[in-house]
């Protein structure tokens, strides 16, 4: 009998520690998986947009991803702790707003937002009438126009440096004669707001996003900043 209570007491504890394990390893499991989300930046030339997550926003490079698990403290702490700083030297450059008539005290911060499919939206949604003029927030390059199924009609500008990508979506149309490869001033117009691609119809904004080039210059991919700190 003392046997059998034995046997019986080892298989409960044997039972309680296994399932004390499994609780850890899902914890830790969520916490990995976030950060490794956070960390995953890179996009290889694709079909569809990276910018533009759901209000959809998107741009030609990033296929679509695992959605991440975003629940629980662990996930949210350990991607407060990854989140990068604004880097100085564009803070100091001071940005113009990239939409007329708008006032920086409106701004609203959503990078951290999750969109349709838990897609992170890495930018920074600025309603307005549609057809306000948007303008370059920095001199530059036009590196790339390009009219995506999420992000509509786009713009990728590179900073006088190509060091930094600014991004311009969801709009209307582009300015008058504008064209790959041609020199912008600061806030010269680029085109105006509106709702192409995948943006809601009744809601006219423009999806901004900042993102710091690869040493390959690719426009479609970098590491993403967050406007809101640059903006305000």
């Amino acid at each position: 009998m003392i046997r059998r209570d034995l046997a019986t007491s080892a298989a409960w504890g044997f039972l309680a520690g296994a399932i004390f394990a499994c609780t850890v390893m899902w914890a830790y499991g969520d916490a990995v998986e976030s950060l490794g989300a956070r960390f995953h930046v890179t996009r290889s030339s694709g079909a569809i947009d990276r910018w533009n997550g759901a209000m959809a926003d998107a741009d030609p490079a990033r296929p679509p991803g695992k959605p991440v698990a975003t629940s629980g403290s662990i996930a949210a702490a350990a991607r407060a702790i990854i989140k990068p700083a604004a880097p100085p030297e564009l803070v100091a450059r001071h940005l113009e707003l990239p939409v007329e008539g708008v006032d920086r005290r409106d701004l609203v911060r959503s990078f951290d937002d999750r969109r349709t499919g838990s897609r992170p939206h890495e930018a920074i949604d600025i309603p307005a009438p549609r057809s306000t003029p948007v303008r370059a927030v920095d001199g530059g390059t036009i590196a790339r126009l390009f009219n995506s199924q999420a992000g509509g009609i786009t713009v990728y500008q590179f900073d006088p440096d190509q060091r930094y990508c600014y991004y311009y979506a969801h709009l209307e149309r582009y300015a008058a004669g504008l064209s790959e490869g041609a020199q912008v001033r600061r806030g010269q117009t680029l085109g105006y707001v509106g709702t192409s691609g995948n943006a809601p119809k009744n809601v006219p904004h423009l999806h901004f996003a900042v993102f710091r080039l690869n040493p390959d210059h690719h426009w479609w991919e970098g590491t993403p900043i967050d406007p809101y700190d640059l903006l305000r």
